[in-house]
């Protein structure tokens, strides 16, 4: 592990992970070894080994951080496993729960975090209520979230509603969803970069061969 000081700016990374059961088999499996490489790509960058700090929440019929907060040097994934419901509403709360707590903002001894980044992926339409709290996390935390969908039974209008920056993915074949964390990977790469040089974060384009929808 690097050292750092505590109170440099850290650059939280969320990503919120739908495991319900359409994702069993290939899907999970290729979403599970799309974060190993994530994690690996992120700890040979020194500028992310610097700043980036990354979270796991996972929802299915209910919602769990799988691993709070972590700086990624020390971040290790988590067993991915899919079964049950989209319960995006509550993944949704837990999120604002987890920005509030684990986020820093300023005080006299340290500055803020930068904004945090959230990716969402999901390859359903939600099964509880999400407008509020997605209503409630747009208000309440100050994080920029980007939405990935996959496949036909997700609804451009779903995406949208949840975010303006937004994808939508044709499948979740291996290679689709590989194509997609490569994406999350660089974009997490350029913002490190980005931020510590006083910049504008601008995202990577996404190729647009895997997808059908909007590019962020």
């Amino acid at each position: 592990m690097s050292e750092r000081n505590p109170t440099d700016r850290r650059l939280p990374v969320y990503l919120l992970l739908d495991c319900s059961g359409s994702m069993t088999g290939d899907p999970i499996a290729a979403l599970q070894m799309g974060i190993s490489l994530l994690v690996e790509e992120l700890n040979s960058d020194p500028y992310a080994v610097e700043t980036v700090w990354l979270s796991v929440i996972t929802f299915a019929s209910t919602a769990d951080q799988a691993v709070p907060l972590t700086e990624i040097d020390t971040f290790h994934p988590p067993p991915l496993e899919a079964g049950g419901s989209t319960a995006l509403g509550e993944a949704l709360t837990l999120l604002a729960e987890r920005i509030a707590v684990e986020v820093r903002t300023t005080t006299t001894e340290q500055k803020a975090d930068w904004r945090p980044m959230v990716f969402l992926f999901t390859d359903g339409e939600p099964t509880d209520g999400w407008r509020e709290p997605a209503r409630l996390l747009r208000e309440q935390t100050r994080a920029d979230l980007i939405v990935c969908g996959a496949g036909p039974d997700i609804h451009d209008g779903t995406l949208r509603e949840l975010s303006p920056t937004f994808v939508h993915l044709r499948d979740t074949a291996p290679g689709t969803l590989s194509s997609f964390l490569k994406w999350v990977t660089a974009s997490v790469t350029a913002a490190s970069k980005s931020l510590g040089a006083g910049r504008p974060v601008a995202l990577p384009d996404l190729q647009p061969d895997p997808t059908t929808g909007a590019n962020p």
